[in-house]
């Protein structure tokens, strides 16, 4: 759904050139510091990215899913660490509240998400509760007018710099899985919380992840995302549907610059007289990484429509993010061959960064075999609920 084609047309040419003028410019600074510049952030926050799809009424523009993702498929088009920084903010860092929360929850929170004064962070991640986050262990004890948070989550985006926690814990120890799950909106500063240093991690640098440590936190009850217990696990998987379409265009970006570097590379590399680009298997690895992105894409604004019309997207939301991270990986992998030897050398060529940014895509918010086991089971949900109809919908292709 796009609402305004002149609005977001003027949106999406401003993040184009922002990136090309901006943030190309400053890679490898990013990488050298481990962090994006506070005059970027600032100056992301003056453009109001970190408001993408905040509501309106609530200081964000408000961006449909299909807007949201033509945005990201901009904005991503550069080293992950500047969509990153804003990312939890337009998704799960404020998600959780935009579906779910209270009107006082919104009105206190999301102004300040979306203007970027605050950064969030959604918690739901424990060491023993990745794939299966239904069993995390971080608990949540009534007292009195609070609850009582004890854990610890990990592999948290932001959690270093973030003012603002989306944490999932259990509120009720005698329902197993899903149904015992809360969410609750933590502070930073609130006593017995604290966040460990980022992690060293293959790439992505200046995209801080760390812990999340709960010790007898006291959180007001005004803070249980929508007052109502037990439903944090609902409220996940609505956030995590829709940030999986939000990440397949986040996955799909990179893939277009990489594969826009590689034919820089392709055309102006010579090997015996002439360009590498007119060599048959040259040509055949970036007409292979074209296709795979226009596939992505096709089938991200595809999804992306549908959960404009209120439509069940359970199962195309997962493929959007199986599809679109592996096909990224291979992009990457591709591009790489294409720059020979300079591919692997750092002085050379920054594809060698992307190669190790990329690959954390097929790990996050679901790993590409857990999204192959949820499609197939969405695949048999539906399969059981249109018995005797058309079970491939046709029209919306």
């Amino acid at each position: 759904m796009i609402r305004d084609e002149k609005r977001l047309e003027a949106l999406l040419a401003e993040v184009h050139e922002w990136v090309r003028t901006v943030v190309h410019p400053a890679e490898d600074r990013v990488a050298a510091e481990d962090a994006v510049p506070d005059e970027i952030v600032a100056d992301m926050a003056r453009r109001g990215f970190f408001g993408w799809s905040i509501p309106e009424e609530y200081g964000g523009l408000g961006l449909t899913t299909e807007e949201l993702v033509r945005g990201a498929l901009e904005l991503s088009q550069c080293a992950v660490a500047f969509r990153a920084r804003v990312g939890t903010n337009t998704g799960i860092g404020s998600e959780a509240l935009v579906a779910d929360g209270t009107e006082a929850q919104k009105r206190q929170w999301l102004p300040r998400l979306a203007r970027g004064e605050v950064t969030g962070s959604f918690a739901l991640t424990e060491r023993e509760a990745g794939s299966d986050a239904t069993a995390l262990t971080t608990s949540a004890r009534r007292d009195g007018d609070d609850y009582v948070l004890n854990g610890r989550k990990c592999y948290i985006t932001n959690a270093p710099i973030a003012g603002l926690f989306t944490v999932l814990a259990r509120t009720d120890a005698d329902q197993p899985g899903a149904r015992g799950i809360s969410a609750f909106l933590v502070e930073r500063g609130m006593p017995g919380l604290s966040v460990s240093a980022p992690y060293r991690m293959m790439g992505q640098a200046g995209s801080p992840v760390g812990e999340v440590i709960l010790e007898d936190v006291h959180v007001p009850a005004v803070n249980l995302v929508g007052g109502i217990e037990g439903r944090g696990f609902h409220t996940a998987m609505k956030v995590l549907n829709k940030q999986r379409i939000h990440l397949a265009a986040l996955c799909t970006g990179p893939a277009i610059r990489m594969l826009d570097l590689a034919m820089d590379h392709a055309e102006t590399r010579q090997q015996s007289g002439r360009a590498i680009v007119d060599f048959q298997l040259v040509a055949a690895l970036l007409a292979d990484c074209r296709t795979d992105i226009a596939a992505a894409q096709a089938l991200v604004l595809q999804t992306a429509k549908a959960r404009d019309r209120g439509e069940d997207i359970a199962l195309e939301a997962s493929m959007c993010k199986y599809f679109a991270s592996e096909a990224c990986g291979r992009v990457a992998d591709r591009c790489v061959q294409v720059f020979g030897g300079a591919g692997y050398v750092a002085d050379h060529s920054p594809i060698e960064r992307y190669y190790r940014d990329v690959r954390l895509f097929r790990l996050y918010e679901g790993t590409s075999q857990i999204h192959q086991l949820n499609i197939v089971k969405q695949m048999r949900r539906r399969r059981a609920e249109t018995a005797g109809q058309a079970r491939w919908p046709t029209s919306a292709v």
